[in-house]
């Protein structure tokens, strides 16, 4: 067997393989309607003809699987900021303080100005990233860092404006502000962590045939 990521290869495995073993249901932040276990492989053997691809391509593959699963990552940031956004507004026109809405309140039109501009910034650089996938584009991967990086960050910033607005309420279960922000925070640790997007992005515009868009 090659040695490095050559000397890598991808096999589907039976979740009931004799030697797989699981561990305890994880309490988690967030994410609570996903269950997270660890798995323990020991001894695990499977047929020859469970390979995925060719030998020696496990890496290539795993690394495929990372650029769509970053746009899935990055969308689903976007999805929890929409629907913190559509609380937020609709809390700012019912809310009063001091006998006026909360919508009456310049600060708090900027701010609301803000998340809305920052959401829709996210959901384009995730469109970008996932039109490139799509075409196969050399610097698809980039892009996909890049719309993972940005929208996981604003997604969360967007959802803590919202829950802010929201003030103490924000806080309680009651409302949906607090699952949201939950859920988004492991958005920027999934699917490689937003440090590793700055590095990936970083090398990429330092090799000598970038091209100028990301320079």
């Amino acid at each position: 067997a090659q040695s490095g990521a050559r000397g890598i290869s991808a096999f589907a495995v039976p979740a009931n393989a004799p030697g797989i073993s699981y561990g305890k249901k994880e309490h988690k932040m967030g994410w609570n309607s996903q269950p997270t276990r660890t798995i323990s492989f020991d001894n695990v053997r499977i047929p020859v003809d469970h390979l995925l691809g060719s030998e020696g391509e496990g890496f290539k593959i795993a690394m495929k699987g990372l650029d769509g699963g970053r746009i899935n990552i990055a969308t689903c940031s976007v999805g929890a900021a929409q629907g913190a956004l559509a609380q937020a507004q609709a809390y700012m026109q019912e809310r009063k303080q001091f006998g006026k809405s909360l919508a009456s309140f310049q600060a708090l039109q900027f701010k609301l100005a803000d998340m809305a501009t920052e959401l829709v910034a996210a959901r384009q650089m995730v469109r970008l990233a996932a039109s490139k996938l799509d075409a196969g584009a050399a610097d698809a991967s980039t892009y996909c860092a890049m719309a993972k990086r940005f929208a996981t960050d604003a997604g969360f910033a967007v959802c803590n404006e919202a829950l802010q607005l929201h003030g103490g309420y924000g806080y309680i279960r009651e409302y949906p502000l607090e699952r949201l922000l939950r859920d988004a925070r492991v958005h920027q640790i999934l699917e490689g962590t937003n440090e590793i997007m700055r590095v990936i992005i970083a090398r990429r515009m330092l090799e000598s045939d970038a091209p100028d868009v990301i320079r």
